[in-house]
């Protein structure tokens, strides 16, 4: 088996860093060698955050808006000025708001398309325009839900928005690939704790209950997955989704009969 490489000097930018899945992802570059470019919406956030994983000159917090073009724009003008051309790009931030379709307004659908899928379109053309300008063989790295293909109730744009990112994953891959820049998809496991939104205790149980490995997500799952796609140990693997959820989006462990044990 191929051990990681060493991604000492390497340049990467994360959405969403504020967040249980985006705080790992930090970590996790960060201890295989990164310097990192943090985005939130918070700038004091990002600033604690940095202090907390000991950043040095050359990483940097960078509070955006996602919902807003110019804003995105700005990160990347940023990005390019400090470093020229980042080397790896992990699409991170996401929102999951609930609501049934009948309920949900069209600002709120729109809002859940902004964040999830139209923020990660200009982010990806503006720093893979940069790869291209400075000749980087970038790694660019979307993160994705099993929810993409396991409808969910409740939460139907979610899921929607999702599929769409597969998509426009694979449509960046095709197109990038003669620049030698990758764009992959990742889908994390369940993790509760979320910034963003709020799950009861309730609803974490019943959600583990259902994943047939038995447990959420841990740092350790995302990182290993993470760390493979941002490395040179996937050099021939583009276009793809890597699920790493416990089972969670193949099926459900729950049972509607009588028999409730496999023996």
């Amino acid at each position: 088996m191929t051990a990681f490489p060493d991604l000492a000097g390497k340049r990467a930018v994360v959405t969403g860093s504020g967040g249980v899945i985006g705080r790992w992802i930090a970590e996790s570059l960060r201890e295989a060698g990164c310097a990192l470019c943090l985005t939130d919406a918070s700038q004091p956030d990002l600033d604690a955050q940095a202090a907390a994983l000991g950043l040095a000159d050359d990483s940097f917090g960078f509070a955006a808006d996602l919902m807003d073009e110019a804003s995105i724009d700005a990160l990347v003008a940023e990005v390019g000025r400090r470093w020229g051309a980042a080397d790896i790009l992990v699409n991170n931030a996401g929102i999951y708001p609930s609501g049934f379709l009948l309920d949900i307004s069209t600002a709120e659908f729109d809002r859940i398309f902004s964040v999830n899928l139209r923020a990660p379109f200009i982010l990806t053309k503006g720093l893979a325009t940069q790869m291209v300008r400075q000749g980087v063989k970038g790694s660019i790295i979307n993160i994705s839900s099993g929810a993409s293909r396991k409808m969910r109730r409740t939460v139907v744009p979610y899921c929607t928005s999702k599929t769409a990112l597969d998509r426009l994953t694979k449509g960046f891959a095709v197109e990038l690939a003669e620049f030698g820049i990758r764009a992959n998809a990742l889908e994390p496991g369940f993790a509760a704790g979320s910034t963003v939104s709020e799950l009861t205790e309730e609803h974490i149980r019943n959600t583990v209950a259902q994943i047939p490995l038995g447990r959420p997500s841990s740092r350790a799952d995302v990182a290993n997955a993470l760390l493979y796609l941002a490395s040179d140990a996937s050099a021939y693997v583009t276009g793809s989704t890597l699920t790493v959820d416990g089972g969670n989006s193949i099926g459900s462990l729950a049972v509607h009969q009588a028999k409730k044990h496999p023996l």
